[in-house]
């Protein structure tokens, strides 16, 4: 198996994880039809993109626990469990933290303000780390993250742009990088900027995955 057996990128930031008898969904938005109920659902902001109720209701099944900032918790019924930045849990086998996510760069300061305590999330699934940054900027407290496998936002506009996130990703240095977060939404980066980020994560290893919804040239 490779670090990223199992998964499903359906756009911007949503994902689907299948592994070690664990199904996980991080910002499910767009997600298709036929894809399995959820046993972890998590969510790292309020924004449309990352937080669909409708595609929500889609994976939420009777035994689904889910992890969103306490602003998105507060909308959702079920199992719910509000987090912010540097809590852990730990659910179906899956090792987890919560980790800051918001914007330094003056002219997106209102887009996710440190104060909302959006996050994005560290989480171990059998042998591997994954990290999903949510929607951030090159924050100098996530540069310690290890992980095998990190997903950045490369759109720019409302997060960091292509050599932003790369020279974030060599700083952080994970054996793998992918890249979300752009051309799915006006003004959020188009396809070619993936290989921006290729050149400006170098030497990191890169993988751009194909995304069952068609991106914008």
């Amino acid at each position: 198996m490779t670090l990223l057996s199992g998964l499903t990128w359906f756009k911007q930031s949503a994902y689907l994880l299948r592994g070690h008898g664990a199904t996980v969904y991080i910002d499910p938005w767009g997600v298709t039809d036929g894809s399995p109920p959820a046993d972890v659902l998590m969510i790292t902001h309020a924004h449309f993109d990352h937080y669909s109720s409708e595609d929500i209701e889609r994976v939420v099944g009777a035994d689904t626990r889910i992890f969103a900032p306490t602003d998105v918790a507060a909308e959702l019924a079920g199992d719910v469990t509000p987090v912010a930045p540097g809590d852990s849990f730990e659910v179906a086998g899956i090792r987890a933290q919560a980790v800051p996510a918001y914007n330094i760069v003056e002219e997106r300061l209102d887009f996710h303000p440190r104060s909302n305590g959006w996050v994005g999330y560290v989480f171990e699934i059998g042998d591997a780390t994954y990290y999903h940054a949510g929607d951030t900027d090159h924050l100098p407290e996530l540069e310690a993250i290890r992980s095998d496998v990190s997903f950045v936002p490369i759109g720019g506009t409302y997060t960091m742009d292509p050599e932003q996130a790369g020279g974030f990703i060599r700083e952080q240095a994970p054996k793998l990088a992918v890249p979300m977060h752009f051309g799915h939404v006006e003004g959020v980066g188009v396809k070619g900027d993936a290989e921006r980020f290729r050149e400006a994560a170098t030497p990191i290893p890169v993988e751009v995955l194909v995304a069952e919804t068609p991106q914008a040239e």
